[in-house]
């Protein structure tokens, strides 16, 4: 009478592992990139839903943004009383890391050291992490930063930037191609034409010098999220940037970046 088998032998459970093995390995890039498409949207939506609330601000005054000097009328103040205090809506998902303090040892001129497309700026109003005389909410901290040309320039020049340049109202034509509220590794930014980009990612300048590096960071496979000032909110490829129209003065047509020799990171990605 033949023997009764009682199980695998040691070669079918190695083939089993193996194909096993080999199904993770093919699956795996797919489950991540769907994570990161996830991921994506989440951010979509929390733009989203900070074009609603820029859009309660704008209405309850006249469609003005806020009036901003080199000291006050930062979002972060004006918008937390209103609206934002959820802080879901402040991070999105891919910025798991948050920087703090927000200004590394050596104060405002080293902004060069530390973070990657990864990291949130903050945590603003904590000891330490901002300088004597400025006071902001405590606690506060995001991944998401203002492009500055939105503000009404209460200073003229306002950064070493004039004042005529600046949009001050989201009643103008065409507002479905300025960026209003964008992926970033400051609270802000005031890109120009003449901006380089960060010669390897992560990059980092001092403030208001080439501030397109603030946004230029690979935060969604070559590009950030954004909202416009038409409140709608898309995905927008990092050489895309210097086709926005950020500023009043900014000009679409203007020589783009030598990506080759400026920012070989950027070569090869989608854009202009």
């Amino acid at each position: 009478m033949p023997r009764k088998r009682d199980g695998f032998t040691l070669i079918e459970l190695l083939v089993v592992i193996a194909i096993i093995a080999l199904l993770l390995a093919i699956l795996m890039p797919a489950l991540q990139r769907v994570k990161k498409q996830a991921k994506t949207v989440i951010c979509q939506s929390n733009l989203k839903q900070w074009g609603t609330i820029f859009a309660m601000y704008t209405d309850d005054n006249n469609g003005f943004f806020p009036k901003r000097t080199g000291g006050t009328g930062r979002w972060i103040n004006v918008l937390y009383d209103y609206y934002y205090r959820d802080a879901k809506i402040r991070c999105c998902p891919m910025a798991t890391k948050i920087k703090n303090p927000i200004y590394p040892p050596g104060g405002i001129g080293t902004l060069g050291v530390g973070g990657d497309a990864f990291t949130a700026w903050g945590k603003i109003g904590v000891t330490g992490s901002r300088p004597d005389g400025v006071d902001e909410p405590a606690g506060t901290w995001g991944s998401y930063g203002i492009n500055h040309w939105v503000y009404r320039a209460a200073e003229d020049p306002l950064y070493d930037q004039s004042a005529k340049d600046y949009w001050g109202t989201v009643n103008v034509k065409n507002n479905a191609s300025i960026p209003l509220f964008l992926d970033c590794w400051f609270w802000c930014g005031g890109p120009e034409n003449d901006d380089t980009p960060p010669s390897y990612d992560g990059e980092r300048f001092d403030p208001h010098v080439n501030s397109m590096n603030r946004f230029c960071i690979n935060r969604h496979d070559q590009g950030i999220n954004g909202v416009f000032l038409d409140y709608s909110a898309r995905k927008i490829w990092l050489k895309e940037l210097w086709r926005l129209r950020w500023a009043r003065n900014f000009s679409l047509s203007a020589q783009l970046p030598n990506w080759e020799t400026e920012a070989p990171w950027m070569a090869h990605f989608k854009g202009p």
